[in-house]
Formats: structure tokens, C-alpha cells, sequence
């Protein structure tokens, strides 16, 4: 008899932009979580079995993971320009999953778009503030590409990645200039 409790896969794979904490479910991708040396690691997949109600299972060769893996490593060696992940949106909700889901469709590699715009993208004018909120909590940054989301004036923005992340996967993106180290 199969067991009701979702079973979360997640594996910890390195990056240019430093270790990434993959999980999946059935439904898709789940989370990409930044840094994933042990302890954030750790504290990462607590939040996350908390959240989802899940068994959470290391699998470095999940299948679950297979495309997220294949797909990030074509986009870090500047192979990859668009994800074509199925994406498990169940970590957000209402107008942050309206925003995300903008954010991924709306805005392509290579260019950005500022808090407001996507504020009224979203249909919500003058919301610069709920979408700031909603880059976030994104569960999916990278595939759903928060980094892209700067500030009208010229500014990076915040980035739960840190300033540096964001910085380098703008460069990558041809929006910023590589980096000199």
C-alpha cells in the first residue's frame, strides 16, 4: 500500500554560483536554495519538511532531479537561455505565485524589468513593494528569475542569494559585465 505523505527529492549540487539545494516532488522542482553548505542546508530542508508535510530523501541520482541538474548545468556554461522545467508552485500562493509566474514567462533571459513594471505586469500598479515581497519568498530563484527584478533607478535591488549571486548571474546574462576576478 503506497504511503499518502509526499515524498520530497533533493540533492546538493555545486555551481558557478556555489553549492544549490535541488528538491522535487512528483510535480516538478520545488526549491533552489542558495549556499548549501550543511548548516543552511539543513535548516533549509527543516523549513521545507515543515512547510510541505513531507518525507524529504537525499537522492544525488533521482530522476526527479535529472532535468533541474541538466538544465542548470546547460545554463551556468551559457548553453541555456530558457527553463523547461515542470515547477512544483506549491511554496506560493496568491499574488507572490501571480508575480513568480509573471517573472517566469514575462521576462526573458538578457533583460530586466523593474519592481513597479512587474507590479503592474501583475496587475497590481503601485504594488512595487508586494513584489519585492514576492522575490523573497521565491522558492525557485534561477529558474524563476528574481535576479532579473532591479530597481527603477538603476539600483540591483535585494537578492536572497546576496548582492555577489546576483551580480554574477547578471553578468551572465551579457546585463552587467563579467566580473574581473
Amino acid at each position: 500500500m503506497e504511503s499518502s505523505e509526499q515524498v520530497v527529492e533533493w540533492s546538493v549540487v555545486p555551481s558557478d554560483i556555489g553549492p544549490l539545494l535541488l528538491a522535487a516532488t512528483r510535480a516538478g522542482l520545488v526549491t533552489v536554495g542558495f549556499h548549501a553548505r550543511p548548516a543552511v542546508r539543513d535548516k533549509a530542508l527543516g523549513q521545507l519538511r515543515t512547510r510541505l508535510g513531507a518525507e524529504l530523501v537525499e537522492a544525488p541520482d533521482s530522476a526527479l532531479l535529472a532535468g533541474p541538474v541538466r538544465q542548470l548545468s546547460a545554463y551556468f556554461a551559457g548553453e541555456l537561455r530558457e527553463f523547461s522545467l515542470d515547477l512544483d508552485w506549491s511554496l506560493s500562493s496568491g499574488f507572490h505565485r501571480e508575480v513568480l509566474r509573471e517573472l517566469a514567462s514575462g521576462v526573458p533571459y538578457g533583460t530586466v524589468v523593474g519592481y513597479g513594471d512587474l507590479a503592474s505586469r501583475a496587475g497590481r500598479p503601485g504594488g512595487a513593494q508586494a513584489v519585492g515581497a514576492a522575490m523573497g519568498s521565491n522558492p525557485l530563484p534561477v529558474v524563476v528569475p528574481c535576479h532579473r527584478v532591479v530597481e527603477s533607478d538603476g539600483g540591483l535591488g535585494g537578492f536572497g542569494g546576496g548582492a555577489e549571486t546576483k551580480r554574477r548571474l547578471l553578468a551572465l546574462e551579457g546585463i552587467l559585465p563579467q566580473p574581473l576576478f
